[in-house]
């Protein structure tokens, strides 16, 4: 599902180059989990960023569903992401001006599907949210907004979600609750998971763990 192959990314840094990631290789199969770990600043976020093809390597490939990443241009690889790949992110990243509700149609509308309000509406009330649907995202709390991101993130039923420490920015028994749905819904849709977190308990329940080190991947 994702082969990562020798992954370089360096900036240049007025005279100086600094390199965040250093020749990083993985691949995870259909339908596993894999967290990435490390301390910050040691390259995570932008590894997830260039797996989900949101930015380009220096050196090095990604392939997604076997699509070579680094042979499309930005249009092409918006197209990979709208069909095949869901999103979580630290800070929920819903759209404030529309509704829970409509916050989750809006991969199902991106991509033209019919039946986007009844599908999204069931997801609602897959992650306990159906009596909120008409909030906007003010009016919801923390826990309750990543909730919708999570419905979100499984509305357009994607091939491979990244989550990036999805559950960072929540209380212990919040976080709990989103982790438990998020590995529900996994397994449900049989999606593949890459995880990025801090939380070395979080990481311990998928699979694989790659852990990183000053931009390294490190045993």
């Amino acid at each position: 599902m994702l082969q990562v192959n020798n992954l370089t990314k360096t900036y240049a840094s007025g005279n100086k180059s600094l390199t965040v990631l250093d020749g990083v290789s993985f691949d995870i199969g259909p339908g596993d989990t894999i967290s990435i770990v490390g301390p910050s600043g040691s390259g995570k976020t932008t590894l997830l960023g260039l797996c989900a093809g949101l930015d380009r390597a220096s050196e090095g490939s990604v392939t997604l569903n076997d699509i070579n990443l680094e042979n499309l241009d930005e249009d092409e690889r918006a197209g990979v992401r709208n069909e095949h790949v869901g999103f979580i992110f630290q800070n929920f990243q819903l759209i404030p001006t529309l509704t829970a509700l409509e916050n989750v149609m809006v991969p199902m509308e991106l991509k033209g599907e019919k039946g986007a309000a009844e599908n999204a509406m069931k997801l609602l009330e897959r992650v306990g949210l159906a009596d909120r649907h008409d909030h906007y995202p003010a009016q919801l709390s923390g826990g309750e907004q990543q909730r919708v991101s999570l419905a979100r993130a499984f509305s357009n039923r994607p091939k491979i979600l990244f989550a990036d420490e999805p559950t960072g920015n929540l209380d212990v028994d919040t976080g709990a609750l989103v982790e438990q749905l998020l590995f529900e819904l996994n397994k449900e849709q049989g999606t593949t998971l890459v995880l990025v977190t801090h939380d070395l308990e979080l990481a311990g329940k998928t699979q694989r763990i790659l852990k990183l080190k000053g931009g390294k991947a490190v045993t």
